[in-house]
């Protein structure tokens, strides 16, 4: 498995996808162009079986093509069949990679409205931007993030963590966000791949707050609060929101949403975590990949948008924003979303 891997990460999944595709297309064709030649001959035939099996198995367009070039199986309706499924069978995948090469190089800016009967009634209207798993994003596509949300009228910026290590790069990107202007600034947690010594320095010079098992009053009524990586380090929650006042609305970051299963929310009102990139590459949106567990303990739980923690509290996981190095997104757009917050009465 290890070795299928490395060759996926060198070389690109949708890369190598594409040339399996053209080659089981390629001798398809050649296996219908040969067999009509020895049905010509009268010669040993190429079982009708193997050439079922190679239409179906991703060969269509060979398939298709073998019978109008050659003119072969082309009255057999099981072969008409073949083809079609075929056909069908291989349009996911070219769907897939359209979707990927396309919207999903494309960064949507989300707008969420989120209700809270405790939310201070006097910050109605309150803008909050969350953007997590930045890993390998240009500073060129930062910067224009940063232009976009500065249209935005922002009040609070928080990052879920998860930036590139490699070569430094995660400088240039904090650098960029640092840009993003707000009424009550920019703050943090770490992710997995973070070193937090050196992000939480960055950040820091760039005036952008790390939360560290800490938290903060952000106004009247609001406190804001962060932990550390489950993966890396050793959250704690109640630490972190030692400081708030019982009437205080909560909002708990975490890059990591499993924390949340493991540790007690109560008295916390929203959570925001990231690190699932919605699947990364998904069927049609569903993040399959969450199934094998090596991402999550929680399956498809916190896969992507509204889910809630073991104590009911409501957790929203973000895509993120940024690519895992040649790892590519399939049909899990990057995206940053913007809560406006308003007090609901009981």
């Amino acid at each position: 498995m290890q070795p299928i891997i490395n060759l996926i990460l060198r070389f690109g999944i949708i890369e190598l996808f594409l040339v399996f595709f053209a080659a089981v297309n390629l001798l398809t064709f050649s296996l219908y162009a040969i067999d009509k030649r020895k049905a010509i001959k009268n010669k040993h035939r190429i079982s009708e079986r193997t050439l079922l099996f190679f239409t179906i198995a991703g060969g269509g367009i060979g398939a298709l093509l073998g019978m109008c070039l050659a003119r072969h199986k082309t009255r057999k309706i099981k072969f008409k069949f073949a083809v079609t499924l075929g056909m069908l069978i291989a349009l996911i995948p070219v769907i897939h990679i359209a979707h990927s090469f396309t919207l999903d190089r494309t960064i949507r800016y989300v707008e969420v409205k989120f209700y809270s009967e405790n939310w201070p009634a006097e910050l109605d209207g309150y803008r909050i931007a969350f953007m997590t798993d930045m890993h390998v994003i240009t500073d060129e596509t930062m910067r224009t993030v940063a232009a976009e949300l500065n249209e935005r009228n922002l009040d609070l910026l928080l990052l879920g963590g998860d930036f590139s290590v490699r070569n430094a790069h995660y400088q240039g990107t904090v650098k960029e966000i640092a840009r993003i202007n707000t009424t009550d600034g920019i703050f943090g947690v770490e992710g997995n791949h973070d070193n937090y010594r050196r992000l939480f320095a960055a950040k820091e010079q760039h005036g952008i707050t790390p939360l560290d098992n800490s938290g903060t009053r952000i106004r009247d009524g609001f406190y804001l609060a962060g932990v550390q990586d489950l993966w890396n380090r050793d959250p704690n929650i109640a630490e972190a929101i030692a400081d708030a006042h019982a009437d205080d609305f909560i909002l708990l970051l975490t890059h990591n949403p499993d924390v949340v299963m493991l540790q007690s929310t109560i008295g916390i009102d929203f959570i925001l975590a990231g690190h699932t990139h919605a699947g990364q590459i998904s069927f049609f949106g569903f993040p399959m990949y969450l199934l094998r567990g090596s991402i999550t303990d929680y399956g498809t739980r916190f896969g992507y948008g509204f889910a809630y923690s073991a104590d009911g509290v409501p957790v929203f996981t973000s895509s993120g924003i940024g690519v895992y190095y040649t790892v590519p997104r399939i049909v899990a757009r990057p995206e940053v979303v913007i809560f406006t917050m308003y007090r609901v009465e009981r």
